[in-house]
């Protein structure tokens, strides 16, 4: 008998050893690739079939397994510098390109028509570096050729290689152009003009999304159940956005793992009902349920377009019916390390997105809080399994949205509390049923203003949770140890036989550390000077002990965006705003405001109010912001003397004065450049026609 359960264990020891090699293989290749160690590092590249041999032999397999190890690290390695090699070479930056390219997506929700382009085929000018590995790109229309989903197109573009910001904190663009797999970005020439030399294929989210358009309520009915039924998030408007993750809930609307999960169950549950009905002596033994589930999971993730969270979903939703089959079905750890191999060797970018790690973290945990205990019976036991799930869930969800993102929701848990079987529970079943009922006259309408109802309940309580307590920044040399404090809290009440008095002092230390976390105070008489990345323009923000002063907004693009509201989390006051000078938007009058808004002052590096109007406004950025709610009202000077502004404005932010106005012109003249930037002009015209 002990023989036995010794063959037992070390059989399951075996079966457990085998994916999580894999998963390290390949998400040591994905690493490797990306810090090109074969490159840099020769020497530590040829000690790889070494590790494959030597994680091979920790599995206690028979046979040899370092040449799927080593195969899965190559997959991974050889697509990451395949991304690599396929960006935009810098000498082509800010030129002409010829290409060919199928719609990937068209996106017109800024005002401005966004698309994400296939490239079939570059063309670069000749004596130039070759285009011929372009992939994807991203790219803005300002004509009026119409380019749907699906499209081939022969354009003109101008593309530049994926940049961003550099702002310490602050949203990476460039991060998350590699992450999407975006090799260029730019806009479309109108000069030739855009030729369509294909037309789309015919496709079912676009007749789904129209019979959207047709048959639900008002515009947030139609955006969200686009987002939850289709997979289309970019359908929601940046309100939506901004309430969704100011609320911690972003993943509620996302396709993942909730939503892929619900299909599978709602499926396994018709089918195995079927089962039970067809042949009620043997129906728990029938397979044929858990593939019809797993075809449910499927379709669904097609429909949604096979995105990455759609995708990743997909996988690990499969292999969860798999291991709950119980035929031949890995155990729980080997399922999570199967499914991380499996999405990291499909699709090696997805190690950079948050949310693989953060889908992971989560499952693994609750594999963890649940391993060894019973399944939970009748409603209460559901009720309550809910509730320990979200409420054990929640700080160990919460260090790791602060490591990935610096920001963190307060009220998250108990928001998920109550939003995720709300949303699981009625919302997305009647969102379903919508779909189900399509074929009845006036079914859908009926489900679909059911769901309005319940999306409005939603989002009062959204709306509610976010006034009470919104995001919650610490300063980043803290996260560390807020997010460290939470680990623990999770550690000592997730995990078992934890002593009681340890779990009282986890949440003495976790509290200890959220009171304590404040920015670093300035002495008397200091003042701090922060320079912000924002592109063409500039963004200073100055602190002294007692105030705080933007001087300049930075930038507002065509498509509405601001590089501003990146910067910092909603709410954010300042005690005066100076705008120095005027940018090539149109001047435009406006009346001063009735009084200045709490926790503000008006500022003005020029001419100031005059007889109630305003004799010059700057940048259309500052009104936009002041419109946001993000600063106070501001006024600008005509051809102020930035110099002088700045040596004023330092004055004035250390000793906490206003700071005066200026009015010095530029030494070219009213509307001239100085003679220093004409001089650099011409020189760039004639280098230009040079190179020609």
């Amino acid at each position: 008998m002990a023989a036995k359960k010794r063959g037992a264990r070390g059989v399951k020891y075996r079966r457990a050893g085998l994916a999580w090699p894999l998963a390290a293989a390949a998400l040591g290749g994905a690493g490797a690739g990306a810090a090109g160690v074969v490159d840099n590092y020769p020497l530590l590249a040829a000690a790889v079939p070494g590790v494959a041999l030597l994680l091979a032999g920790l599995t206690g397999r028979r046979y040899p397994l370092w040449p799927l190890l080593l195969g899965a690290w190559l997959l991974t390695w050889g697509g990451v510098l395949q991304e690599q090699a396929s960006r935009l070479p810098p000498g082509l930056s800010g030129v002409d390109l010829g290409v060919s390219a199928r719609v990937i997506e068209a996106d017109d929700s800024a005002g401005i028509p966004r698309l994400l382009l296939s490239v079939d085929r570059c063309r670069a000018p000749p004596g130039l570096p070759r285009c011929d590995r372009l992939g994807k790109v991203r790219v803005s229309v300002y004509g009026e050729a119409p380019m749907r989903r699906g499209e081939r197109w022969q354009m003109t573009l101008r593309l530049r290689p994926p940049h961003g910001f550099r702002n310490p904190g602050a949203f990476d663009y460039q991060a998350w152009l590699w992450r999407e797999g975006i090799h260029a970005t730019g806009y479309v020439r109108q000069s030739p003009a855009p030729v369509r030399t294909d037309a789309a294929a015919p496709s079912l989210k676009p007749r789904a999304l129209s019979f959207i358009d047709r048959h639900a309520g008002d515009a947030a009915t139609r955006r969200w159940l686009a987002a939850l039924t289709l997979g289309e998030s970019s359908r929601l408007t940046r309100d939506d956005w901004n309430l969704l993750n100011a609320s911690g809930t972003t993943h509620l609307v996302v396709i993942s793992g909730l939503h892929v999960g619900l299909v599978a169950g709602f499926g396994l549950w018709l089918s195995r009902a079927g089962a039970r009905r067809l042949t009620p002596w043997n129906w728990r033994l029938r397979l044929w349920p858990w593939w019809a589930a797993a075809g449910c999971a499927l379709g669904y993730a097609l429909l949604a377009g096979l995105t990455p969270p759609a995708t990743r979903a997909l996988v690990m939703a499969l292999v969860g019916l798999w291991a709950l089959a119980g035929r031949h079905a890995p155990g729980a750890w080997q399922a999570w390390w199967l499914a991380m191999a499996i999405i990291a060797i499909s699709d090696p970018l997805a190690v950079w997105r948050p949310g693989f790690w953060l889908s992971f973290v989560a499952v693994g945990w609750l594999i963890v809080i649940w391993q060894g205990r019973r399944r939970p019976t009748g409603w209460r036991g559901w009720l309550w399994a809910l509730c320990r799930s979200q409420l054990l869930l929640a700080p160990i969800m919460a260090a790791a949205v602060l490591l990935a993102f610096g920001r963190v929701a307060p009220l998250a848990p108990l928001i998920n509390l109550a939003a995720v079987p709300w949303m699981s529970m009625i919302m997305v079943p009647l969102a379903l049923l919508g779909w189900l009922a399509a074929p009845l006259p006036y079914a859908s309408e009926a489900l679909w203003w059911l769901f309005g109802l319940t999306l409005d309940l939603l989002r009062g309580l959204l709306e509610l949770a976010v006034t009470a307590a919104p995001l919650w920044e610490p300063p980043i040399g803290q996260i560390a140890a807020v997010a460290a404090a939470l680990g623990l809290v999770a550690l000592c009440w997730g995990l078992p036989a934890v002593a009681r008095e340890l779990r009282t002092l986890s949440l003495m230390l976790m509290l200890l550390a959220v009171v304590t976390v404040s920015p670093p105070a300035l002495p008397e008489g200091a003042l701090r000077v922060r320079i912000h990345d924002v592109g063409q323009g500039q963004l200073i923000e100055l602190r002294t002990r007692h105030s705080r002063t933007l001087y300049d907004t930075g930038p507002r693009f065509r498509s509405g965006f601001m590089p501003l509201a990146g910067l910092w989390p909603p709410g954010q006051r300042f005690d005066r705003v100076i705008v120095s000078h005027r940018d090539n938007r149109p001047r435009r009058r406006h009346s001063r405001p009735s009084g200045s808004p709490p926790g503000g002052s008006l500022a003005g590096a020029g001419r100031g109010w005059r007889g109630g109007r305003a004799a010059a406004v700057s940048q259309r950025a500052a009104l936009a912001a002041e419109r946001r709610g993000v600063c106070p009202p501001v006024a600008a000077g005509k051809k102020a003397g930035r110099a002088v502004a700045q040596r004023r404005l330092l004055r004035a932010a250390g000793d906490g004065r206003q700071a005066p106005a200026a009015d010095h012109r530029r030494r070219g003249g009213p509307g001239r450049a100085p003679a220093s930037v004409a001089r650099r002009r011409a020189g760039q015209r004639a280098g230009r026609r040079a190179s020609r």
